[in-house]
C-alpha cells in the first residue's frame, strides 16, 4: 500500500485553513510531500463561499457580522457552506495517481470511497448520490439557492435520500485538491440568516426544502458522535478506501511560516474575499 500524509489540524481560522490547503497542493505537484489526507475545525465557526459566487447577490453580511462568522472565499467552486459543528477534510493527490479517473465527477467517487466507509462505520446506511431526472440535473446547472448542501452533485454522500456531506474540487499543476463538510449538528436558521433572499416566504418555501435534502450526523443516530469519534471513522474509511497508509505529517517551521503568510496576503484579504 502506498503511504499517504495525514494532518490534523485542529480548528484554525478560515484564512489559514484556506492557505494550507493551498500550500498543500503547491507542495504536492512540486514532489516535496506525498498525497494528503487532512481533517479540520474552524475558529470562529465561518461561512466560506465558492470560488465564483456573488458575495452581494447571495450572501447577508450583516448576519454574519451578527453570529460573528467568519468569513472565506474557497479556491474551489461550488456554494456556501456554513463549518460549524462539522469535520471538515481535504484530499491533496496528482490526476495521474494510479486509477484515478481523469474526470471530475469519477474522480468524486473514487476519492469519495473514504467518506463512504466513513459513514458507514458510524451506523449510517449511506451511498452516493447521481442525479438522474433532466430536473435534478438542471438544478446542478442552475441552482435555486447559494446553499451547498441544499442539493445533492454527483457522487455525494446521502442517507436516507438526504446529503450528509458536502464536497468541492478544484484542480491546478497537475493536482487535486477536493475538500468537502461532513456535518455532525447544523444549525439551520443560523444557516439561512446568512442568505439574502427576495422575500421571506421564498426563504421559508427553501428552508422547509432543505430539511428534505440535507441532515447531519447526529440527526441519524441514537447517540451522538463526537468530534473524535468522526474523525477515527473517517481516517480508517480514508485509508480502506484508497488502500493506503497514512502517516502523521507535520509542517516544517518554514513551511508554516510560508501558510501564514499566504493566509494574511491572500485569504484574509478583501480583494480575494469580496471581488468577484
Amino acid at each position: 500500500m502506498k503511504q499517504w500524509a495525514f494532518i490534523d489540524s485542529g480548528k484554525r481560522s478560515p484564512e489559514y485553513n484556506m492557505a494550507l490547503d493551498e500550500a498543500l497542493l503547491k507542495w504536492h505537484s512540486e514532489g516535496l510531500i506525498p498525497p494528503v489526507i487532512r481533517f479540520y475545525g474552524w475558529n470562529p465557526a465561518t461561512l466560506s463561499i465558492g470560488y465564483f459566487q456573488q458575495v452581494e447577490r447571495d450572501i447577508n453580511l450583516e448576519a454574519v457580522k451578527e453570529y460573528d462568522l467568519g468569513f472565506v472565499r474557497r479556491p474551489t467552486g461550488g456554494r456556501a457552506v456554513l463549518h460549524d459543528k462539522e469535520v471538515t477534510y481535504s484530499v491533496i493527490v496528482t490526476e495521474d495517481y494510479p486509477d484515478m479517473p481523469s474526470t471530475v465527477t469519477e474522480a468524486y467517487r473514487v476519492i469519495s470511497e473514504g467518506l463512504l466507509i466513513g459513514f458507514q462505520k458510524l451506523g449510517l446506511d449511506a451511498y452516493f448520490s447521481v442525479p438522474k431526472t433532466e430536473e435534478e440535473k438542471a438544478e446542478l446547472r442552475e441552482p435555486r439557492s447559494g446553499v451547498c448542501f441544499d442539493s445533492p452533485s454527483y457522487y455525494e454522500l446521502v442517507v436516507e435520500g438526504r446529503k450528509v456531506a458536502g464536497s468541492a474540487q478544484t484542480r491546478q499543476k497537475g493536482v487535486i485538491l477536493q475538500h468537502g463538510s461532513i456535518l455532525l449538528d447544523i444549525d439551520e436558521d443560523k444557516l439561512f440568516d446568512c442568505f439574502n433572499f427576495k422575500n421571506d416566504r421564498i426563504r421559508e418555501r427553501m428552508q422547509r426544502g432543505f430539511r428534505k435534502k440535507a441532515v447531519a450526523i447526529n440527526a441519524l443516530r441514537p447517540t451522538p458522535v463526537s468530534m473524535e469519534e468522526a474523525v477515527e471513522a473517517f481516517y480508517v474509511g480514508f485509508e480502506k478506501g484508497l488502500n493506503i497508509d497514512l502517516i502523521p505529517y507535520k509542517l516544517s517551521d518554514e513551511q508554516e511560516s510560508y501558510v501564514l503568510q499566504l493566509a494574511k496576503e491572500k485569504y484574509a484579504s478583501d480583494e480575494w474575499n469580496y471581488s468577484k
